[in-house]
């Protein structure tokens, strides 16, 4: 659905062409019912919410660092988020952690200390509360750091399926599930990716996760409307490596799953690498023009992107004919650029500001809040789909310039027929707006 742009109680049945859902529309919906109903996943009333708080088993990797994924995510979980404006207070409690490395994982062994949340020795343990049976009502992974091993091809090796598939054990005995959080891509290795949505749908439990940035501030505050005529598009942001290419997948894929006829699932993926990044740019006068409003719209000089110390590019064709792709570039934050039919200039989104991860109110705020809403109310805030895809172009992409062991620049295309996927997006706007928190430090009860 579009909600209509002069007034924010009215939705129309039949999504508009062209039209974005603006900052007004989306401070007009306040609330968890209204910003449910606003989604289109969620019944007004809040009817599936539970009576009481659900309980969350909280599975991670390492948090031993301010730094790390875990002490982002897990302390606001435990003290509330900043959320449209205002500090908001956890609706879920914290009952459990799995530490993958505990020794390591000092502050993570404080934190627990200091809230009375037990630590289990392993993952069976922490999700049924050390009896046979699942005792929690979510659970949220946070793999994305700690001392694991990177591969020839630049996998960061993390635990994510290893961590998941222990669930999924503790789902099957029980003969029962609950919502699935799962920071950044699903894995490092499509097969298990795959193996880890099907397993959502085959046991019928929400699943949600990916990168924090869709979910951030953006500049101007809009939100394509759904079955919007993308003809093209590129994501503008620093990706030098698995995790922050990533980052800029999961941007691409939330603006471009709102197209017209809906997401149709991906046709090849390829990587380029170094300067044939520019030459790739320079063939394809649809990148460059979009590169170049974004140039543009910065007021950068002419050929900055081109002077990047480390330039790449990730491209991606849809089953549609729809194009995409991801230029690595600094200075613009996180940008998205689309080419939509009908209009004479290109569509350009920012995720700007991003401030710092010892900051207490940092990026991370939005994926609080949708851990939140999906263990209140059973429903993903959007698809899981979406998830698997960018993951899919993620692995693809990483794969793209090996081949028998050996590496090119120009990577091969990869066609990608395990990604015949579709899909139609149904939700309204996800991401952080408002006024932005205050830049304070971080204070947790052990500390002064």
């Amino acid at each position: 659905m579009a909600a209509n742009l002069k007034d924010s109680s009215r939705i129309t049945e039949t999504p508009q062409p062209n039209s974005l859902l603006t900052r007004r529309e989306m401070l007009g919906v306040t609330g968890m019912a209204g910003l449910a109903a606003l989604t289109g996943n969620v019944p007004v009333a809040g009817a599936q919410v539970p009576q009481r708080r659900p309980r969350v088993a909280c599975l991670v990797s390492y948090w031993g660092l301010p730094t790390s994924h875990a002490d982002w995510i897990v302390n606001k979980l435990l003290d509330g988020y900043w959320w449209h404006g205002t500090n908001t207070p956890s609706q879920v409690d914290v009952v459990s952690v799995y530490i993958h490395q505990f020794e390591t994982s000092l502050l993570g062994q404080k934190v627990c200390k200091a809230k009375n949340i037990p630590i289990f020795k392993t993952v069976g343990e922490a999700v049924t509360l050390g009896g046979t049976e699942l005792a929690v009502d979510g659970v949220v992974i946070v793999a994305e750091h700690g001392n694991y091993p990177t591969d020839l091809k630049g996998h960061w090796l993390l635990p994510r399926w290893w961590i998941y598939q222990q669930v999924i054990h503790v789902f099957e005995q029980s003969k029962r599930s609950v919502p699935v959080f799962n920071d950044k891509h699903l894995s490092y290795n499509w097969d298990d990716a795959k193996w880890m949505f099907d397993k959502s749908r085959e046991l019928n439990f929400p699943l949600t996760g990916g990168s924090s940035i869709p979910t951030y501030f953006r500049k101007p505050e809009i939100e394509l409307a759904v079955e919007t005529p993308i003809r093209s598009s590129i994501v503008v942001g620093d990706a030098p490596d698995e995790g922050a290419i990533s980052h800029c997948i999961d941007v691409l894929q939330a603006f471009v799953d709102r197209r017209r006829g809906g997401e149709t699932g991906v046709k090849s993926v390829q990587s380029i690498r170094g300067p044939e990044t520019w030459n790739w740019v320079k063939a394809n006068a649809w990148a460059g023009n979009l590169l170049e409003a974004v140039r543009s719209k910065f007021a950068l000089k002419p050929g900055y992107f081109q002077e990047g110390r480390r330039p790449a590019v990730c491209v991606v064709e849809y089953n549609d004919g729809t194009r995409g792709a991801v230029i690595s570039g600094s200075g613009v934050g996180w940008t998205y650029a689309g080419e939509i039919e009908g209009q004479k200039d290109p569509t350009i989104v920012s995720m700007l500001g991003w401030p710092g991860p010892i900051s207490q109110y940092h990026a991370a705020n939005g994926h609080e809040h949708w851990i939140v809403e999906m263990m209140l109310t059973r429903k993903e805030p959007f698809h899981a789909e979406r998830l698997l895809l960018s993951t899919g172009i993620v692995n693809h992409y990483m794969e793209s310039n090996w081949e028998n062991g050996r590496y090119s620049a120009v990577g091969r295309r990869i066609a990608t027929p395990c990604m015949n996927m579709s899909y139609h997006s149904t939700h309204g706007p996800l991401f952080e707006i408002g006024p932005r928190p205050p830049n304070v430090p971080y204070v947790r009860g052990f500390e002064s």
